[in-house]
């Protein structure tokens, strides 16, 4: 019996020591995202990762997930010290990640897309895309637009059956809203991209899609009498009551539960909250802003475009390894996000889609039938105008500047 014993005890201190050998040899990979416990991407995260992790039982996957607009200025402060970068970072494609690239402290994935070519089409990979030769550094995830979502139960209410296509027709609902007792908008004037997802649409809207891409890419300047009376249309929208006065201070994640709840009529946001709406209580559909100058622009221009990205830091001490991980976590929740409306998919569905949600659905359709895309604009830009063209972005909400100071201000600033 002792000696049964002696044996047991052995068996369990080697069994031990095997497996903290195992776990000494597992690889951690650290990864930045915005997928926090609210945010809409979450559980494609959640699943995505799991799969992983279950499919490499060698690999463990550190996560720490960070609020929108704290993350870009959490990451661009990392890119100062790379050192402190994550294996695998959340990125907006564009000049956002562009300007990563150029520092060095990206690592180049072209040897790690050739495995996935064929799920992965080449033009999605163009917005994370750089250089003379169009090297690759960043994995697309989803690709979403600006989306109008509305509550048709409310508009009813105001004597409307359809979403208004016309800018006229929108003025008129609006005005019938307010008249009914009913908030026409909701946005979040703390989170200042909030704002440009109603800004740029209307600017879009009056000058056409060709010269907003222009503009935010540097190469025409902001000094267009037709912007300021965009800008001026907007803050008039704001004078007349159209948006919910409490939105300066609110955040996103409220002014969204807001809409959902039947607080406001209309909700312009991006395509990712398709799933949590759709799921809601209410009639709900989506739609586009409609046009303000029809000579230059049309219906089917949108905001938006292959954004949402995950990149590989050139000091990861994995980088082939960490590449491959970003491609294979960037397929699992491009999927798992797609089903559950947080987005088109980047990457071609080799998966049943039959559960696809109607809004998502619908989305999917303006898509197919758009007629240009203009990148979100604090992505286009690179970080120092993108930061100046926030600022006065945010100083248009509060009605401190008005569209002349707001086009004279950036093309002195910018150009």
């Amino acid at each position: 019996m002792k000696k049964f014993v002696a044996m047991l005890l052995a068996a369990m201190m080697l069994l031990s020591m095997t497996s903290a050998f195992a776990e000494a040899e597992k690889t951690t990979l650290t990864m930045w995202c915005i997928a926090t416990e609210s945010d809409a991407n979450r559980p494609a995260y959640e699943k995505a990762i799991a799969e992983f992790e279950e499919a490499h039982p060698d690999i463990e996957i550190k996560w720490e997930a960070f609020e929108n607009q704290s993350y870009k200025t959490k990451i661009k402060t990392a890119m100062s010290d790379p050192s402190t970068l994550p294996d695998i970072f959340f990125t907006w494609a564009g000049a956002f990640c562009g300007d990563f690239a150029e520092q060095g402290n990206v690592y180049c994935l072209n040897d790690a897309y050739k495995g996935f070519a064929d799920q992965l089409p080449e033009v999605m990979m163009q917005n994370a895309s750089y250089g003379e030769n169009g090297d690759h550094y960043a994995v697309p995830l989803t690709m979403n637009i600006v989306t109008l979502f509305a509550n048709m139960d409310l508009l009813a209410q105001a004597g409307w059956d359809h979403v208004p296509t016309t800018y006229d027709d929108l003025i008129a609902c609006c005005d019938a809203l307010v008249a009914a007792g009913i908030t026409p908008f909701g946005c979040a004037g703390s989170e200042t991209w909030c704002v440009t997802e109603y800004l740029e649409p209307m600017i879009e809207k009056t000058i056409g899609y060709e010269a907003l891409n222009a503009i935010f890419a540097g190469k025409a300047t902001w000094n267009d009498e037709a912007i300021a009376k965009a800008v001026d249309a907007f803050q008039e929208m704001i004078v007349k009551g159209y948006f919910d006065p409490d939105g300066l201070t609110l955040g996103n994640d409220q002014v969204k539960a807001n809409f959902i709840a039947g607080k406001y009529a209309f909700y312009q946001n991006g395509s990712w909250n398709c799933g949590e709406i759709n799921d809601a209580e209410g009639n709900f559909q989506v739609a586009l802003f409609p046009v303000m100058d029809t000579e230059k622009a049309t219906y089917g221009q949108v905001i938006g475009g292959p954004s949402d990205s995950l990149a590989v830091a050139a000091t990861s001490k994995n980088p082939e390894l960490a590449a491959q991980a970003a491609f294979e976590l960037g397929r699992a929740i491009c999927h798992y996000g797609y089903l559950a409306g947080s987005g088109l998919p980047a990457w071609t569905p080799d998966y049943d889609t039959s559960a696809v949600k109607p809004l998502v659905a619908d989305v999917a359709k303006i898509v197919a039938e758009s007629e240009g895309m203009v990148l979100f604009g604090d992505t286009a830009m690179s970080a120092d105008p993108a930061n100046i063209y926030l600022n006065y972005v945010s100083q248009v909400y509060g009605c401190e500047i008005d569209g002349a100071q707001f086009v004279d201000g950036l093309t002195n600033t910018l150009q």
